[in-house]
């Protein structure tokens, strides 16, 4: 069975297409369970009448909920979705069947970008990748949650989601993962991203690289990575800082500027 964990915050308007999207899947042996994190919005009353579980927690940010989400659920196969993405028809079937044909333990597809109504072309940075994939999620979250789909076995080796970070949480859990496994790239597009919201977490935070700066520095200290991606992740802990402290002196943050010039050098 497949746990599908779907995380709202104030996105009433976004929660009953989402769940449909889920519902409507081939693949039957699933579970669908709704963890509103603190809305106001009153969200239940959109999906009262639809086969999920409810859970309804105080709002403490999306890795609690997501961490939540994994507490209650069963599966033994957890998949998430933001509440203003959508599956595809036949996601799930695909990514099961892959998996099995594979021999993986996680999975990520391709996806459709729709910001503010229109479709978008993603970037070159953005390339996705099969098998093992760290150096190449070091710049920045290339695995979209939505679009993932992994065995437990995985979130019972390298633990739950930080709710220490508050955005960028995503970026920590795939670097965790993908030190540890490897990740089975689909080419095809099964989820569509909606972007471009007034209240996205990624607006809500300026210089969002200082989250990725505090991931790369706690899976450093842990001292478990093979040395090639030690290497790989302290040359892009480095790179972080130098663009960061540079960022910070231009804006008269001198001792902040200062923190992340020596940061690195904590890991000697």
């Amino acid at each position: 069975m497949v746990s599908i964990i779907i995380t709202t915050y104030n996105r009433r308007s976004y929660l009953k297409e989402a769940v449909l999207s889920v519902l409507n899947q081939d693949y039957e042996a699933k579970e669908v369970i709704v963890v509103d994190d603190g809305s106001t919005d009153s969200p239940y009353e959109e999906i009262k009448d639809l086969p999920v579980r409810y859970v309804f927690k105080p709002n403490k940010g999306i890795s609690s909920a997501r961490n939540e989400g994994m507490k209650v659920s069963q599966g033994g196969y957890i998949a998430f979705l933001d509440v203003d993405d959508l599956w595809m028809k036949g996601k799930l079937s695909s990514q099961m069947a892959m998996m099995e044909e594979k021999g993986y333990l996680i999975s990520y597809t391709d996806e459709i970008w729709i910001r503010n109504g229109e479709r978008i072309n993603q970037k070159l940075r953005h390339r996705k990748y099969s098998g093992w994939i760290f150096e190449q999620c070091l710049p920045l979250c290339i695995i979209s949650p939505s679009s993932v789909l992994m065995k437990r076995e995985v979130f019972d080796h390298v633990g739950i989601f930080d709710e220490a970070l508050p955005v960028c949480e995503d970026y920590d859990m795939w670097l965790k993962i993908a030190s540890r496994y490897q990740v089975l790239f689909i080419e095809k597009p099964l989820i569509t991203k909606r972007g471009g919201h007034e209240d996205q977490l990624s607006r809500r935070y300026e210089a969002m690289d200082r989250f990725r700066i505090q991931s790369l520095f706690n899976i450093l200290k842990t001292d478990t990575l093979p040395m090639p991606m030690h290497h790989a992740a302290l040359e892009e802990l480095r790179k972080k800082c130098r663009i960061y402290a540079v960022g910070a002196g231009k804006r008269g943050k001198e001792e902040e500027a200062a923190y992340y010039k020596s940061l690195p050098e904590q890991l000697q």
